[in-house]
Parts: structure tokens; C-alpha cells; sequence
């Protein structure tokens, strides 16, 4: 198959030729139709982490099934959307919710191949069928970053009526984080060190924003969604409100911080880590994707253009998600 290609991490990706996978008993093979990028993308090409090579990457796919393995009750050119987060049968049974903490959790384009390819194969329990009322480009959007976001929110134990500080918009967490925390009857601020994604953001519903690199931010939140690390650490934990919650899934700005110990139980905050979620969250995601949930699209390139895509996301000019469309054929 024709897909985008890295052979050494740290490395560069390259568009070539593979070995197009087949499904094994209980696994489907999806065409991608679109896929989208995350900063994975960019991770893998530094060994952060290093995967197994060759690699495929691409975490978020939309397309049709045009294969299946033994034991599969699904048909050839369903339209589909992949979730991305592979958790094992045994983890399920077992964790439930909390699947993603089990052992051999993996992530599309990261721990197997991805999407930015002709095929892509996972098990027959990661497909859940394309909302009809939504974009192809919309589909492979919102699996991982409203996924992610959706598990943020739960963890954090997000209740209406409460106020969310959103740091670093623009990314598709961040994003996704803004849409469900308003659906769900919080006031949302935002943070970003360009005015153009804090007016955007507003004209969204957040109620303001503010220069993430101010050294103090004018709110006090009853949650803080971060995923941007070091840069926006102390910040963000100066801003909750005693009793607060800071929930962070990634530091695109390094990966160690500080913790003011005493801050940390005077205020009697709390430091939540999240990654991804657990199939019952994902069908919870793509039920509020099919009633309407606003899913940010910043470009759509296509799949030939993935080096100009990845130099969009490394900028960090982008306002929600970038994607592929792929080849008819």
C-alpha cells in the first residue's frame, strides 16, 4: 500500500510502499477516507517515543471496511469511524471505565500502525459506524483529542454551573475541552499567547481569555484543563479556587514540573492525570458528535501534503484539527 512511512525515530517520514496488513479473526481493515494529525506525529519523528519500525503513523481515521477477519459482523463499505484507543479484552472485562489503565493499552499510530496509509487494521470493537450528519473531515477530527477531552472532564469531576479554565487554546484538546465543558453548563475562560485564538474562542462561548504568558491570570476555576506543561504550570495551578482540580494530559512544552508542595495542601487542590478513554466514554463522545457537539477543523490538506500538515501543527498557528483527505483511489 501507499502510506507515509518512518523508518528510523528519531527520523523523517516518507511517502512509499508497504505491505498492506490483512485482519486477523475479529479485526477489520478500514480505508481511510481522512485521517488527521497529532502531535504524535511530531513525537514519533524525535523517539518520543520511539516505536517499532517501520512505522505507520496517524491515530485518527475515518473511512469504509473493506475487509474483516473471522468472526466479524460487519459489513464491507460500512462507513466507520476507528477509536482510537485499543484496550485489550481482558481490561475491559475487568477495569471497565478505567480500561485505558490496563495492561498493553495502546494508541493508534503509536503502539500499532495508523491511518496515514491506504489500510489501516484493529479490532472489530474499536468501529463504531460514521455519524451520517457529520463531514468526513469532522469524523476523523473528533476521535482522539474529544476522546481525550471527554475523560479529562469526567476525571475531573465537572459538574454545570461550575468554571473551567481552558489553557492553551487552539489545539484539538483544548478545543474539544471548551465544547463539552460548555455543553455540559460551565462558564469557560481560555488562555493563548495570540489574540486572534482568544476572540475565536470567544465568538465560540468562552466567556474571555487571556496572554498564557501573563505571569497571573484574572479567574479563578473550579477545574484547569492543561496540556502545555511547564510554560503554563504555575499559572495554572494559581488559578483554581481552594479545593480545585487540575487535570493535564500532555506538556507540549516539556515534561517536568514543579509542585509548590505547600500551595498544593493548603489549597487542598488536586493534580489529575488522564490519557485517552475507555469504550464507554467513546460511545458517549460519538453520541454528542451525532446530536451536534461543535467540532473544530483548522486544514485540510491532502494525504500527499503531509509534510506541509506537520509544519501547521508544529507552528501552533492551528485552531483545532488538521486532517488528511485521502485518495479516491
Amino acid at each position: 500500500m501507499d502510506a507515509w512511512i518512518l523508518d528510523e525515530s528519531p527520523g523523517e517520514y516518507r511517502y512509499g510502499q508497504i505491505d498492506l496488513p490483512a485482519p486477523r479473526r475479529d479485526e477489520v481493515r478500514v480505508r481511510p477516507v481522512t485521517s488527521a494529525l497529532n502531535h504524535m506525529d511530531l513525537w514519533l519523528t524525535k523517539g518520543l517515543p520511539r516505536p517499532t519500525l517501520p512505522h505507520v503513523p496517524g491515530c485518527d481515521v475515518a473511512g469504509v471496511i473493506d475487509a474483516v477477519g473471522d468472526g466479524v459482523d460487519l459489513d464491507v463499505g460500512a462507513e466507520v469511524v476507528v477509536n482510537p484507543a485499543v484496550a485489550s479484552v481482558d481490561a475491559v472485562v475487568r477495569l471497565g471505565n478505567d480500561s485505558p489503565l490496563g495492561r498493553g493499552f495502546q494508541i493508534l499510530g503509536e503502539q500499532r500502525w495508523g491511518g496515514h496509509g491506504d489500510g489501516v487494521v484493529v479490532p472489530a470493537r474499536n468501529i463504531v459506524a460514521k455519524p451520517a450528519s457529520r463531514t468526513w473531515e469532522e469524523c476523523a477530527a473528533f476521535p482522539l483529542a474529544t476522546l481525550t477531552a471527554y475523560r479529562m472532564l469526567r476525571r475531573a469531576r465537572l459538574k454545570a454551573g461550575e468554571t473551567v479554565l481552558v489553557v492553551g487554546i487552539g489545539g484539538g484538546v483544548s478545543m474539544a475541552a471548551q465544547a463539552i465543558a460548555q455543553a455540559m453548563g460551565a462558564s469557560v475562560y481560555v488562555t493563548s499567547r495570540q489574540q486572534s485564538k482568544i476572540d475565536q474562542a470567544i465568538a465560540l462561548g468562552a466567556e474571555s481569555g487571556f496572554d498564557s504568558s501573563d505571569e497571573r491570570w484574572p479567574v479563578k476555576a473550579d477545574v484547569v484543563v492543561e496540556s502545555v506543561g511547564p510554560a503554563t504550570w504555575d499559572q495554572s495551578v494559581r488559578s483554581l479556587v481552594p479545593g480545585g482540580r487540575l487535570v493535564v494530559c500532555g506538556g507540549t512544552s516539556g515534561q517536568k514540573v514543579e509542585v509548590d508542595l505547600p500551595k498544593l495542601f493548603f489549597k487542598q487542590i488536586e493534580i489529575i492525570g488522564s490519557t485517552m478513554g475507555s469504550y464507554e466514554e467513546f460511545a458517549d463522545v460519538v453520541r454528542l458528535v451525532e446530536l451536534g457537539l461543535p467540532i473544530a477543523v483548522d486544514e485540510v490538506f491532502d494525504r500527499a501534503d503531509y509534510p506541509a500538515a506537520l509544519e501547521r501543527l508544529r507552528s501552533g498557528e492551528q485552531l483545532g484539527k488538521v486532517v488528511l483527505r485521502h485518495p479516491t483511489s
